[in-house]
């Protein structure tokens, strides 16, 4: 993809133009995470928290709903996984398994020793494990 910054002192607020041969899959996730400026709204009692994508180690679907895990917390969200995945950057997200998306610049330690998934720590200790699925993807995006 080629990317193309002008910088205008004369312009009052910052604006993108995508300029591509089809309305793709990726064009609206980079459309999405343009508009949205990576925050998500998280919701605890009652009250709405801005959460940049820097805080999230993972989002998940829990009790029918979709929760954001931070080293703060965790909060609500409205969003469904498949929208948080055209949200999220998808260099620094990863989906891990059908109910589960982690932040891989959280990732503190892998265990791949487990036939057939992948055991991940992320900041503050949390665990969770790759289903089988989506093991070739996570070691594709991690480098490995």
């Amino acid at each position: 993809m080629k990317v193309e910054v002008r910088i205008d002192p004369n312009c009052g607020e910052a604006s993108a133009v995508i300029t591509a041969p089809a309305l793709t899959d990726e064009v609206r996730s980079l459309a999405a995470r343009l508009e949205g400026g990576g925050v998500l709204i998280g919701w605890r009692e009652g009250n709405a928290f801005p959460l940049r994508e820097e805080e999230l180690l993972r989002c998940y679907g829990e009790d029918k709903g979709v929760r954001a895990q931070t080293l703060g917390g965790v909060y609500d969200l409205r969003e469904r996984l498949y929208e948080l995945e055209g949200k999220l950057d998808r260099h620094a997200f990863a989906r891990i398994s059908h109910s589960e998306i982690v932040h891989l610049k959280q990732v503190t330690a892998l265990d791949l020793s487990l036939s057939g998934t992948i055991r991940i720590t992320l900041a503050g200790g949390t665990v969770c494990y790759a289903s089988r699925r989506y093991v070739k993807k996570i070691k594709q995006a991690l480098g490995l």
